[in-house]
């Protein structure tokens, strides 16, 4: 695992915004899906980095150490929700726009 950077965002992204980066997610779903696999029994965090077109693997805790207060609750309840569905939390990452977006994935 890599050492993100610290990016975080300077706004909340818009609807437009939201649907453009989930763009991202669909064309890369599959492949995240895969490597989310490989790591399942640690339940991790996955990161798509939209310059680099890279994904990255983070554990939770500490994923969530390096995000604001505001973001640590917002993504702690969302991660309850994803164990509990069996689902992946991704978020994508924009350096450019200075925006940092999660969602919930089914597996399939």
């Amino acid at each position: 695992m890599t050492r993100r950077r610290n990016t975080r965002p300077t706004s909340r992204p818009n609807d437009e915004e939201r649907v453009e980066l989930y763009e991202a997610v669909r064309e890369h779903l599959a492949f995240a899906v895969q490597v989310y696999a490989r790591h399942e029994d640690d339940k991790p965090v996955l990161l798509f980095d939209l310059q680099e077109q890279r994904l990255y693997v983070y554990p939770y805790e500490p994923f969530k150490a390096d995000l604001t207060l505001r973001s640590q609750t917002s993504l702690a309840e969302q991660y309850e929700q994803v164990v509990e569905r069996d689902q992946i939390v991704l978020f994508v990452r924009d350096n450019v726009a200075r925006k940092l977006v999660s969602y919930s994935l089914h597996r399939r």
